[in-house]
């Protein structure tokens, strides 16, 4: 029963999901989002692009755009904002602890509001290291564990509940100290809050973090 329930509301969730950003997007997260992708350079690829939430918002300094989504109903809308683009990317099914992409593959990789959702965090980390070439950066901009000792307590209580409501969204990951402990180094951080979201998901954590190796 459980498997049907989460199939239904992961296709309610993907079909609600831009709705549901809206308001956070008009208060702030979209000029969040514009400003965490502006680093982005060369062949870049975005892991978790859910509904495309990001798709008009890369520089021109950017070449080629690679899309992964492993949810099926995200992906579906992805192709269809991926598709208004020109030349449009390619959409790849894939999650983010299995990309199907060599070594090296990638200038630039892209996380926004994904490191919370993927089910194994160090995993993933490591797959986007391998694919990023010596020197290549990560981006991310992710709602993270609070700082503040009274609401981390209230995300560990409620986390239970929001993974459900969040179809596998944690609002309680220590997104700062899993990236501390990727092979990737964190050269910039900063931290805040994201305008318009639930106060459980709205600690926020922005910035970037270099591939090993020389460029």
């Amino acid at each position: 029963m459980s498997g049907i329930y989460d199939a239904t509301w992961g296709r309610v969730f993907a079909f609600g999901y831009d709705r549901w950003f809206a308001r956070a997007e008009r208060a702030g997260l979209r000029d969040l989002r514009r400003r965490a992708l502006a680093p982005a350079a060369g062949r870049t690829l975005e892991i978790g692009a859910g509904t495309g939430l990001n798709h008009d918002l890369y520089p021109a300094t950017v070449g080629a755009l690679t899309l992964t989504e492993p949810f099926g109903p995200m992906a579906a809308q992805l192709r269809e904002k991926a598709a208004t683009l020109s030349p449009p990317p390619a959409v790849i099914e894939a999650p983010a602890e299995e990309l199907p992409f060599a070594d090296a593959s990638f200038d630039t990789v892209c996380v926004t509001l994904v490191l919370c959702t993927v089910p194994e965090q160090q995993r993933a980390l490591a797959e986007i290291a391998r694919v990023l070439r010596p020197g290549g950066r990560l981006l991310f901009l992710e709602h993270v564990r609070s700082d503040d000792p009274r609401l981390a307590r209230w995300q560990e209580r409620l986390n239970p509940l929001w993974r459900v409501f969040g179809h596998g969204c944690n609002c309680n990951r220590d997104t700062a100290a899993a990236l501390e402990r990727s092979p990737l180094r964190v050269e910039r951080s900063e931290g805040g809050r994201i305008p318009g979201a639930p106060g459980l998901a709205s600690p926020l954590l922005l910035g970037s973090a270099v591939a090993p190796g020389s460029a």
